[in-house]
C-alpha cells in the first residue's frame, strides 16, 4: 500500500497504516484494500498504546473487527501474550476464527476458538502454553473460572487485552452483568488492570456504554464513533388487513392429514400472514435477503410459506430458517446459503442473524410486524446495503379488522404507529440508551458460587470486596450482602468452616457440577426433533408434542412418530400437516421516546413518503381515531365499562403506573399503548390518578412488594423476599417516573 492507496476518509495519508506490523501490511495489500476504514484509522494509534479501554462504534461491516485485531495482533507481535476476545454467540466466533485464521497462520500466532462445540484436545493445548487469541462465550469463560481456578493466575499473566464483541448485546442483562463480573475476577487474577477493547453498534448514550464497559471509570475510556455514515437508505412501509383463514379442520390441522380434505396449509393460514408472505416471495426472489418475522413461531410459519411457493412454482428454493432452536447443522446451512452467493437465498430468522456474523452482501432487510426496537431496527439495517449500495428497509404491517367488540389499539392501530415512529426515531438517529440499572441478584448468586470453586473457599469479605465493593454489584450493601449468605447456608447451598470460608454444601456441590451451571440465564429442559438420525433442533420441554401431532420445523411440515420422555426425544417424519410449534421469549419493553413518537405521529397531519398505499389509509383510519377519542385533548377515556389510560410512556412506567392502582383495589393492566383499568368509570380513575400523582411516600420497594411473582431469573428462588423486591424495583420499577406521569394525565 503506497501513500495514496493508504488514505482515510479524509484524503490523507495514512499515519495509522504504517504503525502496524509490517506483515499485517503485506496482508492489507494481498486483500487488495485502497484505504483504512474510518474506524480503522482512528481505532489503531489508540489501540497501539496498550494503556486505556476503548469502545469502537459503528454499524455493521464498517470494519470494526480489523480495527481491534489489526493493532491487536502487532502489539501481540511485539511482545507474545494472550488476548481474551469475548462473543455472546457461539457462530460470532467461528465466524471471527474463520476471518482471524489465514491471517494469524501467517503471523504464527495461535487462534483457539472455545465453546461448547470445541474438542479438549485444542482447549488443553492451550492451557498447557498460554499464548495467542482466545475466542470465547461468558458460558466457557465461566467454566475456565470453575474448572481450572488454579491456574487462572497463570492462563492470564501475559494477558495483554481482552476485547468485547457486540457490547451492545450484553447491557443491561444478566449475561451482562455476569460479564462484568468476569473482566473484574480476570484483573484480579492477572493482578493489574488490563486493556478492554469493546466493539459495538451505535447506543443512544456511549457514556452509559462506557461506563458498563468500566465500571466506575466510564469518563476514562476512549469512545470512538465512526463518522462513516453517508449511506443512502430506501424504505417502504406495507399495510395489510388480517383476515380468518379460509377453511379450518380439526386440531386446526394439527392431528390429521389434511390433504385427504382437500385443504392445503395456505388455506389454514390468517389472511395477513398469507398476504405477507405473498409480497416477501415477490419482493424478494432472486436476491439474497434477511427477514425478521420477530418470533421463532412465524419463522417456522414464514420459512414453509416460502419453501412450498418455490415448490409449486419448480423453483430451486430460495428461502431458509435461521434461529436459536434450530440446530448448528442447520444455521450453518442457511448461513452457508446467503455467504456462497451462487444463487439467491433469503433467511427467516430471530436476533441470532441481527448480530455481525459474515454472511456476505444482503440486498435487503424485511421487517415483519413492529421492530423491537429502535436500535435493533439499526443493526438489523446494517446488515444490509453493503458495498456502497443503499441500504434497503421493507416493512410490513397486518392490523386487525374492525368490528364492534376491537379494542381502542386496533382502532388506533398500534402496530403500524409503533412502527412509523421506530423509522422517524431511526432516521433522526436516535438510538435507545443501554439499560444500565438493576441489581442482578441472581447472577450474584451464580457468581458467588463460581468465586468458592475458583478458589476452593473464600471468606465473606473477600467475596464482597471482589463483586460488590469495587466490583459489578456495588449497589449491594453489606447488610443484603449478608442476608443473602444466610439464606444460601439455610438452603445448604453454602456452608462456613471453621475459620470462617465459604464452602459449597451439599446443594452447591451439585449447582456448580452441573452442565446449566454456567449459563447466568435460563436454559429450559428441551426435547431433541431427530428424523431419520439427523438432529432438526429442540422445543422446550414444557410446549410438549404428542404423538400423532403435526407441526412445522425447520421450514417444512413433519409428522410426530414417537416422543421418549426419558431420553428427551421427539421422532418425526416428513408429512403435508403441519403447525409452528410454541417457543418461549418474547420482546422487550417499549422506551418512554417510542410512544411519544406515536403520540406525535398521530397528531401531525402529513403522510410519511416511505408508506404504500394501504399502510397510508392505516394510518388515516389511526388519525381518525385518535382525533374521535379525542385524545388530542384528553388522556383518559371511557371505554364502555372500561377505562383506558394513555400517558404515553414506555412499559416501565405504565407497569408501574397499573401497579399503583392495583393497590387502590382496581383491576389494571398495561396493554402496551395504554392502561387498561377493567370494570371502572372515569371519575373514580381520575380521583385514583390525582392521589398517586400527590403521593410522595411510596416507594419503587414498597410498590415491589405488591408483585405476586416476582421470580424473573434463574436463580432468584435463592433469594429471601426482601432481597427478591429490591431486585425487582430497581429494574421494573419508576415510581417517580410513573407520579409525573400520573400528573400528566390529568391536564
Amino acid at each position: 500500500m503506497n501513500s495514496a492507496d493508504a488514505s482515510g476518509a479524509s484524503g490523507a495519508e495514512s499515519n495509522a497504516f504504517y504503525q502496524l506490523d509490517e506483515r499485517i501490511q503485506r496482508f492489507i495489500w494481498g486483500e487488495g484494500w485502497q484505504e483504512l476504514r474510518d474506524i480503522q484509522e482512528r481505532a489503531i494509534p489508540a489501540i497501539l498504546r496498550g494503556d486505556r479501554d476503548v469502545i469502537l462504534a459503528a454499524a455493521t461491516a464498517s470494519g470494526k473487527t480489523e480495527a481491534a485485531f489489526f493493532p491487536i495482533l502487532t502489539r501481540l507481535l511485539k511482545s507474545r501474550g494472550v488476548v481474551i476476545y469475548v462473543s455472546p454467540l457461539k457462530a460470532l466466533i467461528n465466524d471471527q476464527w474463520f476471518r482471524l485464521e489465514r491471517l494469524c497462520e501467517t503471523l504464527e500466532i495461535a487462534v483457539y476458538p472455545w465453546h461448547g462445540d470445541i474438542s479438549s484436545s485444542r482447549k488443553q493445548r492451550f492451557l498447557k502454553k498460554p499464548e495467542g487469541v482466545v475466542l470465547i462465550t461468558p458460558e466457557s469463560l465461566e467454566s475456565l473460572f470453575v474448572n481450572h481456578g488454579s491456574r487462572m493466575g497463570s492462563i492470564v499473566e501475559s494477558l495483554a487485552y481482552v476485547t468485547v464483541d457486540e457490547l451492545h448485546a450484553f447491557i443491561g442483562t444478566e449475561r451482562g452483568k455476569q460479564l462484568q463480573s468476569h473482566l473484574r475476577r480476570i484483573e484480579i487474577a492477572a493482578k493489574r488492570k488490563v486493556p478492554r477493547i469493546a466493539l459495538s453498534a451505535t447506543l443512544g448514550e456511549m457514556s452509559l456504554a462506557a461506563e458498563y464497559l468500566r465500571p466506575g471509570g466510564g469518563s476514562g475510556v476512549e469512545v470512538i464513533e465512526s463518522e462513516e455514515d453517508g449511506q443512502e437508505l430506501k424504505l417502504i412501509v406495507r399495510g395489510y388487513l388480517d383476515s380468518a383463514p379460509r377453511a379450518s379442520v380439526e386440531n386446526d390441522g394439527a392431528s390429521q392429514d389434511i390433504s385427504k380434505q382437500g385443504v392445503e396449509l395456505e388455506d389454514l393460514v390468517k389472511g395477513g400472514d398469507l398476504a405477507v408472505s405473498e409480497d416477501l416471495f415477490k419482493d424478494l426472489r432472486g436476491t439474497n435477503n434477511l427477514i425478521f418475522p420477530n418470533s421463532r413461531r412465524k419463522v417456522e410459519l414464514f420459512a414453509d410459506l416460502l419453501r412450498r411457493r418455490c415448490e409449486r412454482m419448480s423453483l430451486p428454493n430460495e428461502f431458509w430458517p435461521h434461529h436459536g432452536s434450530l440446530s448448528r447443522e442447520i444455521r450453518e446451512e442457511t448461513e452457508a446459503a446467503l455467504k456462497k452467493g451462487d444463487r439467491p437465498a433469503t433467511a427467516i430468522c430471530t436476533t441470532t442473524l441481527e448480530l455481525g456474523i459474515d454472511i456476505g452482501s444482503v440486498a435487503s432487510v424485511a421487517q415483519v410486524g413492529s421492530p423491537p426496537s429502535v436500535a435493533s431496527l439499526r443493526q438489523r439495517l446494517g446488515r444490509s446495503g453493503r458495498r456502497g449500495a443503499a441500504a434497503i428497509l421493507r416493512c410490513y404491517c397486518v392490523e386487525e379488522e374492525i368490528s364492534e367488540s376491537s379494542p381502542i389499539s386496533d382502532h388506533l392501530r398500534e402496530g403500524l404507529i409503533q412502527t412509523v415512529a421506530a423509522i422517524n426515531l431511526l432516521l433522526t438517529r436516535w438510538y435507545e440508551p443501554p439499560e444500565a440499572g438493576g441489581l442482578h441478584l441472581s447472577t450474584l448468586v451464580q457468581q458467588l458460587l463460581s468465586l468458592v470453586a475458583q478458589y476452593g473457599g473464600i471468606t465473606a469479605q473477600n467475596a464482597y470486596a471482589i463483586l460488590c465493593n469495587d466490583g459489578p454489584f456495588s449497589p449491594l450493601s453489606k447488610d443484603a450482602f449478608g442476608e443473602l449468605l444466610r439464606e444460601m447456608g439455610a438452603r445448604d447451598v453454602l456452608v462456613q468452616a471453621d475459620d470462617g470460608l465459604l464452602l459449597l454444601g451439599v446443594l452447591g456441590e451439585k449447582l456448580v457440577n452441573h452442565y446449566t451451571f454456567y449459563a447466568a440465564f435460563v436454559t429450559e429442559d428441551e426435547y431433541r426433533i431427530v428424523t431419520q438420525g439427523r438432529t432438526l433442533g429442540t422445543v422446550p420441554i414444557s410446549k410438549p408434542l404428542s404423538e400423532g401431532s403435526y407441526i412445522i420445523f425447520a421450514g417444512r411440515r413433519w409428522s410426530v412418530i414417537s416422543v421418549d420422555a426419558r431420553d428427551k426425544v421427539i421422532t418425526v417424519a416428513p408429512a403435508p400437516a403441519g403447525k409452528p410449534p410454541t417457543f418461549g421469549g418474547g420482546v422487550g419493553l417499549v422506551h418512554d421516546r417510542i410512544r411519544e413518537e406515536m403520540r406525535n405521529t398521530y397528531l401531525v397531519a402529513d403522510r410519511p413518503a416511505f408508506l404504500n398505499k394501504d399502510a397510508g389509509a392505516l394510518l388515516g383510519e389511526a388519525r381518525t381515531a385518535f382525533h374521535r377519542y379525542q385524545l388530542d385533548e384528553q388522556s383518559v377515556v371511557q371505554d364502555g365499562a372500561n377505562v383506558q389510560l394513555f400517558p404515553w410512556r414506555g412499559d416501565v412506567v405504565h407497569n408501574t403506573i397499573a401497579l399503583m392502582l392495583k393497590r387502590r383495589n382496581f383491576r389494571a393492566t398495561n396493554e402496551g399503548l395504554s392502561i387498561a383499568v377493567l370494570g371502572a368509570d372515569r371519575n373514580s380513575v381520575l380521583g385514583a390518578i390525582g392521589e398517586i400523582a400527590q403521593d410522595q411516600r411510596l416507594t419503587n420497594l414498597q410498590l415491589a412488594e405488591s408483585v405476586d411473582t416476582k421470580i424473573r431469573e434463574k436463580w432468584d428462588w435463592m433469594l429471601t423476599d426482601k432481597l427478591l423486591c429490591a431486585d425487582y424495583a430497581a429494574s421494573m420499577l419508576d415510581v417517580v417516573a410513573a407520579r409525573s406521569a400520573c400528573l400528566t394525565l390529568l391536564q
